[in-house]
């Protein structure tokens, strides 16, 4: 009888868990639309963020709108169903009887419909030692837990999650706004790529509106769909190989570059079944391909969450059961391959973190984004500055300060996909040295889009830009993409400040259809947006331009950009376009006050 109960006890958590992971943000009818006729063409890309992983939902920007418009309404409820699952996990964890765990996962892996079974049961076995050692090991009681994995309380709220960087004693110098330099000054263009996400088993002609998260890698389209196209597919789909390789060719023959930036994310998203024997294949040959396609070019990196395996999950030095060593030893052999110095080999073995001059008077940060999202399990352990990389990062930028070089900043996840704690503590290092810090570039959402970082006494006072640059994988219904910075350029007293960027995409459509790979640049950044310089004050001026006129053309092609034109500003109606310039504005995660400026929601 006791078993019974833990058995039912565990299946009902376990579906509420794997059901409600992101359907909290979504009003009841759409759930029960989507969940009546779940092959409906309409309805694919919802289904989509209950069958995959929620990090490309986050990208959504309707998703964006609603996570806004309902963030008020309370799930205390998911918390009390969670309440009522994770004791007995515990329990189950102290008996040693783990075996009927594995009942419950492959009984539900088998009766739930709207999931394939191969996918279910790989994910759960892929996340589930880690979790059980987080419940074993994490301080927080039953209901901490649950209440932070289903968001029923600010992360503030609970003691591990308050801590504070610590600054050097020294005043921070007079705000120094940039200025425009001179027309015939000089100028450095820098290449941007990011999420190549290449698929080795993808197949043209097989299907691409499959019932797992990735597709076209097997099987036949149904009747009256298409199968994936020969260059890559909208729906559900990575990039194949000779696609992204195409792509990075035409950069290397079109652009006059100096030097890359190069964000991460390399493996594609069958994450369910990856073994890190699988991501080093992607990593090595990947960067073997840009190694002899950009043979004279540096390449600076940064790792991406889907180079682990699991996905996601970076241990820190405490987590004595796993490490990372595997990943960040390849990841030096690579990176230095691609042109960074051999200096670096001991922070990269470090922590996938680094600095290295870029020319005199600019230098190079590379962070691991990895040690601050909520995604890497191991961090509710201890999410406290983990490897110091913070504390890191304040000594080189007043080294910077103290040896007037300007910085620049790269990492994949932009800081608002950071715990709280976290976001909030890189918003004060922002602020503190506003002056040294002359961008930021960063990648992961796919889309394209952009960050302001704003005083943290004068919230009108924008002083710092964060550019998020485009996929080059089409996963999901987005065109691959590129994007090109021209900065400042290098001479005595240069700002290193992006003056320019322009965006190339791969029409997908036109692709397919000629058979033939076709090229756009889509746009160049001042001209698109109407704007006189790319500094903190103009784009702040854009986004206060887009909210009085929040309906209007600018704002729709704002949204044309962020999918990369797969879609024009029709498809987003004004809640969705609230939820995008919200995001613009918002620097820091759990930010109440970000966007109390925005028009209010239909």
């Amino acid at each position: 009888m006791l078993r019974s109960c833990y058995i039912f006890v565990l299946f009902y958590f376990f579906t509420i868990n794997i059901l409600i992971i992101e359907s909290r943000s979504i009003s009841d009818d759409t759930i029960e639309t989507i969940l009546s006729d779940p092959l409906n063409d309409n309805h694919r890309k919802l289904l989509h963020t209950f069958t995959s992983y929620r990090h490309r939902f986050e990208q959504s920007a309707n998703f964006k709108a609603l996570r806004w418009a309902l963030g008020s309404q309370k799930t205390s409820g998911l918390c009390d169903l969670c309440d009522l699952g994770v004791p007995v996990i515990r329990l189950l964890l102290e008996l040693n009887q783990t075996s009927l765990i594995d009942e419950v996962v492959n009984t539900f892996c088998r009766e739930y419909i709207l999931l394939d079974e191969n996918v279910c049961r790989g994910a759960a076995y892929e996340y589930m030692g880690a979790v059980f050692q987080v419940i074993e090991l994490t301080s927080f009681t039953n209901k901490q837990l649950c209440a932070l994995a289903f968001e029923c309380q600010p992360q503030r709220d609970f003691p591990i999650f308050n801590w504070n960087v610590t600054f050097p004693d020294k005043p921070k110098p007079t705000p120094q706004p940039p200025q425009p330099p001179s027309p015939d000054s000089p100028k450095l263009n820098i290449l941007h790529l990011s999420d190549l996400h290449v698929d080795f088993s993808y197949k043209p002609g097989s299907q691409a509106d499959c019932s797992q998260p990735l597709c076209c890698r097997e099987g036949q389209p149904v009747p009256s769909h298409k199968g994936a196209g020969f260059w890559g597919d909208y729906r559900n789909c990575d990039v194949p190989f000779w696609t992204a390789e195409a792509l990075l060719k035409y950069a290397a023959e079109i652009e006059k570059v100096d030097f890359i930036y190069y964000t991460g994310d390399l493996p594609a998203h069958n994450v369910w079944n990856q073994s890190r024997t699988d991501q080093l294949y992607s990593i090595n040959t990947i960067n073997n391909m840009l190694a002899t396609i950009f043979p004279n070019k540096t390449f600076y990196s940064a790792v991406g969450n889907h180079e682990a395996a699991p996905c996601n999950l970076y241990p820190t030095p405490n987590i004595r059961t796993d490490n990372i060593s595997w990943l960040y030893e390849t990841l030096a052999d690579n990176w230095i391959k691609l042109g960074l110095s051999n200096d670096t080999r001991d922070s990269i073995l470090h922590g996938a973190f680094y600095t290295t001059l870029i020319r005199s008077g600019l230098r190079l940060i590379s962070l691991n984004m990895n040690y601050c999202t909520s995604d890497n399990f191991w961090l509710i352990i201890n999410a406290t500055d983990p490897l110091g990389q913070l504390q890191w990062l304040i000594q080189w930028l007043q080294y910077a300060e103290d040896h007037e070089e300007k910085v620049h900043l790269i990492g994949h996840q932009p800081p608002r996909s950071c715990f709280a704690v976290f976001s909030w503590n890189f918003n004060k290092i922002i602020n503190r040295y506003e002056n040294t810090i002359a961008g930021q570039f960063y990648g992961h959402a796919h889309s394209e889009e952009l960050m302001i970082f704003y005083d943290e006494i004068d919230r009108q006072r924008p002083v710092s830009m964060a550019y998020i640059g485009p996929s080059v994988t089409t996963y999901s219904y987005l065109n691959p993409g590129y994007r090109v910075y021209t900065i400042d350029g290098d001479y005595q007293g240069s700002s290193f400040w992006t003056l320019d960027y322009h965006t190339v995409i791969m029409n997908l459509t036109a692709s397919n259809m000629y058979n033939q790979t076709i090229f756009l640049k889509e746009y160049d950044a001042r001209d698109a947006y109407q704007m006189e310089n790319l500094f903190p004050n103009d784009w702040n001026n854009l986004i206060q331009r887009l909210e009085n006129d929040i309906d209007g053309p600018l704002m729709g092609t704002v949204y044309q950009h962020y999918t990369k034109s797969y879609e024009d500003g029709s498809r987003c109606d004004h809640n969705c376009r609230r939820g995008l310039i919200c995001d613009f504005k918002s620097a820091r995660s759990e930010d109440p006050h970000a966007c109390d400026s925005i028009p209010p929601f239909n």
